[in-house]
C-alpha cells in the first residue's frame, strides 16, 4: 500500500499516473472536504484529516504502507516534517514531491523577496503608498496578516467554501474585503481582479506553474503593482522529485 499525502493539483495527477500504471494499492490522505471532493474522481481510497507524527506511524503500521509521497503544499513544512520522520520509525521509502522553485525566472523590478509573513507586513506597514492589499496566499495565515497590518485595507484570496467565509468574517472581514475564487487564474483574470479592487501591493507566495504563480507576477508587471513573495522554507527532504515520472520511476525501480 501506497500513502499518498495530499494537499496540491500535483497530488491528484500523482493519483492519476497510478491509475494509469496499474497501481491501484494506495490511498490518498487530504486534510479537509473540499480537498476530499476534489480527490473523488482521482482516487477510490481517501482519508480525510491531519494526522501528528504518532497519528501517522500508527496508520503506517496498521495498514502495511510501504512508502510514502509527500505531495502536500511546499509551505505546509511541519507535515513533512511529519512524514520523514514517521517514515524512518516505520523503515519505509519517502519521496518528496514538489514544484521547481520559479524565483530564478522572475525579472520584474518591483518584486521584493522575503522569508516570513512577519518580513513581509512589516514592508507593507512601513510604505505609506500601500494602502489596498492582496493576500494572495489563502486563508492558512489570513488572522496574522489582520493582526499585523492594522491600518490597511485588506483584500483576502480565499477559496469559496463556507468554513473559509464564516473564518474571514469571523475576523472583521467583510464583502469588501473577500475575493472568493477557485484559482489558478489567467493573467487576464488578474489583472481584472488587482484593477477591481485598487491594488497598490500584493502579498503571495512562491509556488509553481500549477499555482499560477507566473500568470499572477506577469498581471502585476503589467499594472506596475509591486509584488512581495514570501520565499518556500525549506527541510532536508531525503529525496525530492519534480516530475510525475521520475515518481513512477522511483516505485518500479526505487
Amino acid at each position: 500500500m501506497i500513502l499518498v499525502l495530499g494537499g496540491t493539483s500535483d497530488s491528484l495527477k500523482i493519483c492519476d499516473r497510478l491509475n494509469q500504471i496499474g497501481i491501484s494499492d494506495f490511498v490518498l490522505s487530504v486534510a479537509t472536504e473540499f480537498g476530499k471532493d476534489l480527490a473523488l474522481e482521482h482516487a477510490k481510497n481517501i482519508i480525510n484529516g491531519k494526522m501528528d507524527k504518532k497519528e501517522m506511524v500508527e496508520y503506517i503500521r496498521d495498514k502495511g504502507i510501504r512508502q510514502v509521497i509527500d505531495a502536500t503544499h511546499p509551505y505546509a513544512i511541519e507535515v513533512s516534517r511529519n512524514a520523514i520522520e514517521a517514515c524512518d520509525q516505520t523503515d519505509i521509502k519517502y519521496i518528496r514531491f514538489e514544484r521547481k522553485s520559479l524565483l530564478d525566472e522572475i525579472k520584474y523590478q518591483q518584486e521584493y523577496v522575503v522569508d516570513t509573513i512577519e518580513e513581509a507586513c512589516d514592508m507593507v506597514m512601513k510604505n505609506k503608498n500601500w494602502e489596498n492589499v492582496l493576500i494572495a496566499t489563502g486563508s492558512k495565515n489570513l488572522a496574522t496578516y489582520v493582526k499585523l497590518l492594522k491600518g490597511k485595507k485588506l483584500v483576502a484570496r480565499v477559496l469559496p467554501t463556507s468554513e473559509v467565509i464564516r473564518s474571514c468574517e469571523a475576523m472583521g472581514l467583510n464583502a469588501d474585503n473577500i475575493i472568493a475564487l477557485k484559482g489558478p487564474f489567467s493573467k487576464d483574470i488578474n489583472v481584472a481582479l488587482l484593477k477591481h479592487s485598487k491594488i497598490e501591493v500584493v502579498i503571495t507566495k512562491e509556488s509553481g506553474f500549477a499555482g499560477g504563480f507566473i500568470d499572477k507576477i506577469e498581471a502585476c508587471e503589467e499594472l506596475g503593482i509591486p509584488v512581495i513573495i514570501i520565499r518556500r522554507r525549506t527541510i532536508d527532504y531525503q529525496r525530492m522529485i519534480h516530475s510525475i515520472d521520475e515518481i513512477e520511476e522511483g516505485l518500479i525501480f526505487g
